[in-house]
């Protein structure tokens, strides 16, 4: 009698978030449906795995490589070592956003996440942007929180307001908004130049790092400003997504 698979595990994503198998995560790449990422179980990639892989990264899919048991977790029916994860959103091209702000005789106003991997502050940083007015939010195809289910719970469904870019790098997305006029802003606690003492009303980027290590060298080199938030208490940093809020709320009013 043949013993079926046990799984003990956390409890299985919804097969409505996912689709498996080679041929039909080729079918959802060539129809053009929005993914959040790919899934590769690390011993399998053969030709057709490549294929798909090589049509994943063309159109700037993140791609996951994961021991099988990671795959297992997910579904234990015949994956053949590749998962593709839906996106709950649509993504949209930065250019559109910039041209189409100054189009409405708008001032473009945007927030970079230089590598947040927590999915809470991810959202958080999404619900104040929609709040305060913000035309987009820019995240790189890797080092990212997910923009997953949870990111729109923690967003109170900001994430299906605000218009999101995934871009290969943070750095090639802020080339193309200096050239395009915006100014680039680094919100830094090391910063020598309060937020209170800067004056502009024009196009900005506001660029958001990790907690722990801030926004990186590369990405920090192409910003026009760099800016703190003065405190008065005795805690030495605040929350990311807190620090967004009131940068925002300061940059955008």
């Amino acid at each position: 009698m043949e013993t079926k698979r046990s799984y003990n595990g956390p409890k299985r994503p919804s097969e409505k978030t996912f689709v498996f198998g080679i041929h039909p995560v080729t079918e959802a790449l060539e129809s053009g449906k929005n993914l959040d990422s790919i899934v590769v179980q690390r011993s399998s990639p053969n030709e057709r795995i490549s294929k798909v892989l090589g049509l994943a990264r063309s159109m700037g899919v993140p791609i996951k490589m994961v021991p099988r048991v990671k795959l297992d977790a997910i579904t234990l029916k015949n994956h053949q070592g590749i998962v593709a994860f839906l996106s709950p959103i649509t993504y949209q091209p930065l250019e559109e956003i910039v041209m189409g702000a100054y189009e409405r005789g708008e001032t473009p106003a945007l927030i970079a996440a230089d590598g947040i991997t927590d999915v809470r502050n991810l959202g958080a940083i999404a619900r104040s942007a929609e709040c305060f007015g913000v035309h987009g939010l820019i995240i790189p195809e890797r080092g990212t929180a997910s923009i997953n289910e949870g990111a729109i719970k923690s967003s109170s469904g900001a994430l299906l307001r605000l218009p999101v870019c995934r871009v290969s790098k943070i750095s090639d997305a802020l080339n193309f908004l200096k050239s395009s006029g915006v100014n680039c802003i680094a919100l830094s606690e090391k910063a020598k130049t309060s937020i209170n003492d800067y004056e502009s009303d024009g196009p900005f980027c506001l660029v958001m790092g990790d907690e722990g290590s801030g926004v990186s060298p590369e990405v920090m080199s192409l910003c026009d400003t760099e800016l703190s938030i003065p405190m008065r208490g005795k805690t030495s940093s605040l929350n990311v997504s807190v620090s967004a809020g009131i940068a925002i709320y300061k940059l955008n009013s």
